[in-house]
C-alpha cells in the first residue's frame, strides 16, 4: 500500500511580502462555491493585487482571482472572521493608517483558509535595501559555487 505523496497547497503573496511591512496576522475562512473550491484544491488561485475591506461590520475581500469557467473571477468574497478580530483590524487600520492584505491561501481540513495581515506600506528606500540584499546574497551563492 502505497500513500500519496500531497503537493503543497499554501499560495503566498509574493508582491505583499515585499511592498508591505506586516503588522499582525489573522486567520480567516473565505465563503465560497462549489467550483471555487474545487479551483482553490487545483491551485487556482491569484494573490496579487488584491486586498481586504471592512464593509458594515464584515470582512470582505476584493480583487482575488479565482479562476473558474462559470460567474465571476474577481467577485468580491466574504471573509468569515470572529466579531472582536474585525474591531481590532478596524480600530488599528484607522489610527495607525494601515492596509489588511491577504498573504497566503491554503486548505485546513478541507476548508479554504485566507491569512491576512494588518500592514503597513514600505518606503522606496527600505525596497531598495532589499533589492541589494538580494544580489548581494546571490553573487555570494555563486562564489561558493
Amino acid at each position: 500500500m502505497s500513500k500519496k505523496i500531497r503537493k503543497s497547497r499554501n499560495l503566498i503573496n509574493k508582491k505583499a511580502r515585499f511592498e508591505y511591512e506586516f503588522l499582525e496576522n489573522f486567520e480567516a475562512g473565505i465563503v465560497l462555491s462549489g467550483e471555487e473550491i474545487k479551483a482553490v484544491r487545483s491551485n487556482k488561485v491569484n494573490l496579487t493585487g488584491s486586498h481586504v475591506k471592512i464593509i458594515g461590520g464584515e470582512a470582505f475581500w476584493l480583487g482575488g482571482i479565482i479562476t473558474v469557467t462559470n460567474g465571476d473571477q474577481q467577485r468580491t468574497r466574504k471573509l468569515l472572521l470572529h466579531k472582536n478580530e474585525i474591531e481590532k483590524l478596524v480600530g488599528k487600520s484607522q489610527t495607525q493608517g494601515a492596509t489588511i492584505v491577504p498573504t497566503k491561501i491554503y486548505l485546513k481540513r478541507g476548508r479554504a483558509k485566507i491569512d491576512i495581515a494588518l500592514s503597513r506600506g514600505k518606503k522606496l528606500h527600505d525596497k531598495r535595501e532589499i533589492l541589494k540584499k538580494r544580489d548581494q546574497e546571490r553573487e555570494i551563492a555563486r562564489k561558493i559555487k
